[in-house]
């Protein structure tokens, strides 16, 4: 299965809606601001692979541990988000210091209904990259090409 990309900045498979709209609209064609969001903190690097069976979805989160993530799926829209909070505090003679740390982030792609197995959706986190399997379906696994006969 091809994908191509619209005018509007959709990717799409050939002749279905939007796959991965969130990846090529705003952060493959911005170049100047990779990696941060609106508000200048840091969003984590996303790969997208194609074979002909799933799309593999890479988000790189090192320092995380797997119970930090929340991955939903409402309709067709799936998103990735997270949530860390760390504190520290020193105390030493006659000084206190104490630190607050906070990291978060959200990811949103939306999912071509006919194209993906939403049921079957896979997610594991390991070595600082977040790893989902989205499962195609059948009708979107690449087929052999069909031979016509001439009569």
């Amino acid at each position: 299965m091809s994908i191509v990309k619209r005018n509007n900045g959709s990717l799409l498979p050939a002749g279905t809606r939007t796959l991965f709209d969130d990846f090529f609209s705003r952060e493959l064609f911005n170049w100047g601001n990779t990696n941060f969001s609106s508000t200048l903190t840091t969003v984590p690097s996303v790969n997208i692979k194609e074979n002909d069976n799933h799309f593999e979805v890479e988000v790189a989160a090192p320092g995380m541990q797997k119970d930090d993530f929340r991955i939903t799926l409402d309709s067709n829209l799936l998103t990735i988000s997270s949530f860390k909070k760390n504190e520290t505090e020193e105390s030493k003679d006659n000084y206190t210091r104490r630190e607050f740390s906070y990291q978060s982030f959200q990811r949103s792609f939306e999912l071509a209904k006919d194209v993906v197995d939403e049921e079957h959706i896979e997610a594991k986190y390991e070595n600082g990259v977040l790893k989902l399997i989205i499962p195609k379906t059948e009708k979107a696994k690449k087929q052999a090409p069909r031979l016509i006969e001439i009569k």
